[in-house]
């Protein structure tokens, strides 16, 4: 599968170009314009590819009962509804700005819409959807994001393979086969231990054609671990929360990576695509000098003269390669020597003949 993202073209067959790494801000701008602005240009600064936000409104996602499923020392909000309502007050004409800001800037604009106001109205901000793990069962809300024709990258925290399926047939359903799956782990922080990053490879053998990333919900401490060991697996998409200050309390700040960190990523990534090479396995022309030297030939272990019959106690193996191959050490013994060949020679094409 070939899916393009802006201006970034991702092949499924072809697992070690760069990754595509999309900068999670999320609502770590806190309702704060300027805040957000600041995020877009240290996604950019550190060199990501994209810059994502989230749209939702507390009143259209949770029920104001709705129990918490993150660490609660890190974020004290005991609902769901109760955290929401903190920052939800970015809707369509600050997604406008934030959108134009990203085209001045240069970076890719993203968003996930949490409700079928937001993913209309930001239809035309988008290159594609993004959709959250907790959505991958909102089958009404797939169809509706399926229609607008756009690439949808799916997150599949805490889903069973038959729900993965199932979400991916019912956006084919609607003539929409540009699926990007995202390995994740629905834990506000994922310990590492809980990662599983080996499930990246698994999800490339069952959905194979399908281009596989991955969303990070681990602490920053090991970002550059982290998201080399993604990519090396086969996560074609990197996602990570960001923020602008990982010291600040609450929300996604403590378990997201900031500019530097990102800056540290990219320059690990680079270097290990340099690393990488080519993908497919030949010798290189730095290694002819070696090819030819640190290999063997056929060396005379005695003074042999013309004519005389050679024997496997004639010769032995040696280096350099620029004689005749070891591979046809058989086929020189039994033949003559066609000329005085001296002792410790390499032996060369044309120095003997059949009997």
């Amino acid at each position: 599968m070939i899916v393009t993202i802006g201006k970034k073209i991702i092949d499924s067959e072809k697992l070690f170009e760069k990754p595509y790494i999309i900068a999670e801000a999320g609502v770590n701008h806190e309702g704060n314009l300027e805040k957000a602005k600041l995020m877009i240009r240290q996604a950019k600064d550190g060199g990501a590819d994209a810059i994502k936000f989230q749209a939702y409104k507390a009143e259209l996602l949770a029920a104001r009962n709705s129990p918490a499923y993150w660490d609660m020392a890190m974020e004290s909000s005991k609902s769901q509804y109760e955290l929401f309502r903190k920052y939800d007050n970015f809707w369509k004409k600050e997604y406008e700005e934030l959108w134009h800001y990203s085209q001045e800037i240069g970076i890719e604009f993203l968003a996930t819409p949490f409700d079928f106001e937001s993913a209309d109205f930001l239809d035309p901000l988008l290159v594609a959807y993004k959709i959250a793990s907790a959505d991958i069962n909102n089958l009404p809300f797939l169809r509706h994001i399926a229609r607008k024709g756009k690439p949808v990258i799916l997150s599949t925290g805490a889903s069973t393979i038959s729900e993965i399926w199932r979400a991916i047939e019912t956006l084919k359903a609607e003539s929409n086969e540009e699926v990007i799956l995202l390995h994740c782990v629905l834990n506000y922080p994922t310990l590492y231990t809980n990662a599983n990053l080996a499930m990246i490879s698994d999800m490339r053998k069952k959905f194979s054609g399908y281009i596989i990333g991955y969303s990070d919900h681990t602490l920053a401490h090991k970002v550059v671990e982290v998201f080399s060991s993604a990519w090396l697996l086969g996560a074609q998409i990197i996602e990570k929360h960001f923020t602008y200050d990982k010291s600040l309390k609450g929300n996604d700040h403590y378990h997201s990576m900031d500019m530097d960190d990102l800056r540290k990523v990219v320059t690990s990534l680079s270097q290990i695509y340099e690393m990488l090479g080519n993908t497919e396995k030949r010798y290189l022309e730095s290694e002819e000098v070696a090819r030819r030297n640190a290999r063997r030939s056929l060396v005379a272990l005695r003074n042999i003269k013309k004519g005389e019959l050679i024997t496997s106690n004639d010769i032995a193996i040696k280096r350099p390669g620029t004689g005749v191959p070891p591979e046809l050490f058989y086929q020189v013994i039994g033949s003559v020597a066609a000329r005085d060949i001296d002792k410790d020679e390499v032996l060369k094409f044309g120095d003997f003949s059949e009997i």
